[in-house]
């Protein structure tokens, strides 16, 4: 990968030659974990400005029609997360000049909270070709990362960097984004009034082209070099393109966004309004009542699943099932298939395709074929269900069998959750073959995640394709149909489990660092899970700077959990600076979830704690709550003592309070033979329990000056 400078670019072309289709990945890390931004892209002709409203792509309006661009969400990584854009830039408009990409923050926060700013651009798949870090971020609240632009039949990288004081709004306006504020003064009572109050900036037309000033940060056509040149040398034409920036007039900066409210447990999604250009089905949470005489009437179903009894039936079934509903519903086909390098196109699916390997031929579960301007895109899929493990001598051999026919990516596909987009298995890549084959793993839990996105809070085009995706997220939930995601702690978890109940796991035990792994696995899927109710990514907290070894990282965990039996996790609802603590303690066989909110400045300590227990009414009365005291513990008790008695919160002798710390404590089970799934399990509902019982009701918890006591 080539690293480049601010105000550098670089040639696409002369990196890879598979840059039809790129991913743009922008990333940071936190060191609170609470740190986050909103990815947005614009399209934008030769006079530095938006055709239409379109051409904007933001949090509420996250794809192109014609595939061309699509916001594919937050990824967690090793060091955070990252925020990944898929480009297919064969789709893009011929007047589309330049395509820019930039981030913005809310909430009153600032890039220079953030740190290890940084875009990526990898080709189809998935070879990152160019980076660019940016290393003077401080008070702006929307950043242009970087931009791609035409170059003749070529596409070139542009590392802008430039920030905005202004936020969205400021950087939207540079680009003819007309931005409209509203304001809402109406009273916060809870978290769906805290999201009435948000202030929105959304856009509601194109600005007239204006033929005088190109947009701040917006270079036009480089000096001396003529369309259908051949390419420069990487970065030859950086100082000509800063020369001309630096003669075009600035225009003034747009009005600011006012931040929504920083509110615990709000999504992201309350900041703009929906948008109404395109009407999208979805379907109610709760289903109507039924007609049935009893509970013993069941609904008939597309996918009947009761009579599935061997794992060959679970995955021949559960391969048609999903590949027949990705080619008659583009959006969950595109969904599942555009992080993977795959072009927007016309797809087909197939299964139990006859490929020759050798004497034997081999049959993959499945092949998906997508065509665009007349090129096919191939990738084979290999499925497991039930939590049967890939076999990485079969994967190998699809591996070379695409490498031999021109295929772009085999697919794994199975109950195992991937760490930071990492294949499942290992294969070995013939470094002579001119022709890359790129391997990608999808789970269970994510393809039910992006279906009940979908179905529940985004929308698909017609109510046909609503109802074919409710009956494949019924058939995935379906007990019998193997699909069920992460399963299984894996066959250190006993051992380790059994060691620190008699007090003989030693440090250093590799064990112990295969169940941090499991670990890790198992929270990314409360994430998916947990996200596909709420409509909004869920990611877990990595606090480690970027380039930080994670085999590092785990070991270190494997450490802490030989010496104290305890694993921790941290995870975060995008948009939110709320960061939920999980702690599963396998010597008690207990899970805590926990979250510290912090008290309002400049108000009464009693006023506090009793609006504190008030808005907590509908809490669960066994949630733990603790005072946050400077340099000390302060007092702390079940909400049902406390109730009666707030003031039993207050710090003593005069501290000052500083927060309060909200816990629930779940038992996991000890019983042998289901030990796994059991705990998995307990996981996963202390997590929703939490959320839903305690952070929901959090929104009225909002920071109001008063006077101080």
């Amino acid at each position: 990968m080539q690293e480049i400078q601010k105000g550098a670019n670089v040639s696409l072309n002369a990196l890879s030659e598979d840059v039809g289709a790129v991913v743009v990945s922008l990333g940071w890390t936190s060191a609170s974990g609470a740190g986050d931004a909103d990815v947005s892209v614009l399209l934008v002709d030769e006079n530095g400005k938006i055709r239409s409203e379109d051409d904007f792509y933001f949090y509420n309006n996250p794809a192109a029609p014609d595939g061309s661009v699509q916001l594919l969400g937050k990824t967690p990584t090793d060091s955070g997360d990252e925020d990944r854009i898929s480009l297919d830039l064969t789709a893009v408009p011929q007047d589309v000049a330049r395509i820019v990409v930039a981030a913005s923050q809310y909430a009153g926060a600032r890039f220079g909270d953030l740190d290890d700013l940084r875009v990526t651009v990898a080709d189809r798949s998935g070879e990152p070709l160019v980076g660019f870090s940016i290393d003077d971020a401080g008070v702006e609240t929307a950043f242009i990362f970087g931009e791609l632009y035409r170059r003749g039949e070529e596409w070139k990288f542009r590392a802008v960097g430039q920030g905005y004081e202004t936020g969205l709004a400021g950087l939207a306006t540079d680009f003819g984004v007309v931005v409209e504020e509203e304001a809402d003064e109406s009273e916060v009572s809870g978290p769906d009034a805290a999201a009435a109050d948000a202030v929105t900036a959304d856009t509601v037309a194109a600005d007239a082209v204006d033929a005088e000033g190109t947009a701040q940060g917006a270079a036009p056509a480089e000096a001396g070099e003529a369309a259908g040149a051949a390419p420069a040398a990487p970065g030859a034409d950086a100082d000509a393109e800063a020369a001309q920036e630096a003669r075009d007039p600035a225009p003034a900066a747009g009005p600011d966004v006012p931040g929504v409210p920083d509110v615990p447990g709000v999504p992201a999604q309350t900041r703009g309004r929906s948008r109404t250009t395109r009407k999208k089905v979805t379907l109610p949470k709760v289903a109507k009542k039924s007609l049935a005489e009893n509970d013993s009437w069941r609904p008939a179903r597309l996918f009947p699943v009761p009579s599935l009894k061997s794992d060959r039936e679970r995955e021949v079934r559960a391969t048609s099932v999903l590949l027949a509903v990705m080619s008659q519903v583009p959006e969950l086909g595109r969904r599942l298939t555009a992080g993977f390098g795959a072009p927007a196109g016309r797809m087909q699916t197939f299964t139990e395709v006859s490929l020759p390997h050798g004497e034997t031929p081999r049959r993959p579960d499945g092949v998906i074929r997508v065509e665009r301007a007349g090129k096919l895109w191939t990738a084979l899929v290999e499925t497991k269900t039930n939590g049967n493990p890939l076999k990485a001598e079969q994967v190998q051999e699809y591996m070379d069998i695409a490498a031999r026919r021109g295929y772009e990516a085999v697919i794994t596909l199975s109950n195992d959750v991937a760490l930071d987009g990492a294949p499942m298995v290992d294969v070995k890549i013939d470094g002579r073959r001119k022709h890359k084959v790129s391997l990608w793993h999808l789970s269970w839990a994510e393809v039910a995640h992006q279906t009940q996105m979908l179905i529940r809070h985004e929308g698909v085009a017609n109510a046909a394709h609503a109802w074919l995706l409710q009956e494949l997220l019924e058939y995935l939930r379906h007990e019998n149909s193997g699909c069920h995601g992460f399963q299984n702690m894996g066959p250190s978890w006993v051992p380790v489990r059994k060691g620190i109940d008699d007090e003989t796991l030693s440090a250093g035990d590799p064990r112990a660092v295969d169940v941090v792994e499991s670990w890790e696995r198992l929270i990314r899927q409360v994430c998916l899970r947990l996200g596909g109710e709420l409509g909004q990514k869920a990611l877990p907290v990595q606090r480690a700077r970027r380039g930080s070894d994670p085999q590092a990282r785990r070991v270190a965990a494997a450490e802490r959990l030989c010496a104290e039996g305890r694993l921790a996790a941290e995870l975060r609802i995008e948009g939110t600076s709320t960061v939920i603590a999980v702690t599963a303690d396998l010597r008690t066989a207990k899970v805590r979830t926990s979250v510290d909110v912090p008290a309002p400045v400049g108000s009464y300590p009693l006023t506090t704690v009793k609006r504190l227990v008030r808005v907590l009414a509908e809490a669960p009365a066994d949630l733990h709550v603790e005072s946050l005291v400077e340099g000390a513990n302060g007092p702390r008790g079940t909400l049902e003592r406390l109730r009666p008695e707030p003031g039993d919160l207050l710090p003593r002798d005069g501290a000052q309070l500083t927060g309060f710390r909200l816990s629930l404590v779940k038992g996991t089970g000890t019983t042998r033979g289901n030990t796994e799934s059991g705990f998995i399990r307990s996981v996963d509902e202390a997590v929703e329990r939490f959320y839903h019982g305690v952070l929901t009701h959090l929104g009225a918890f909002e920071t109001r000056p008063g006077r101080k006591g």
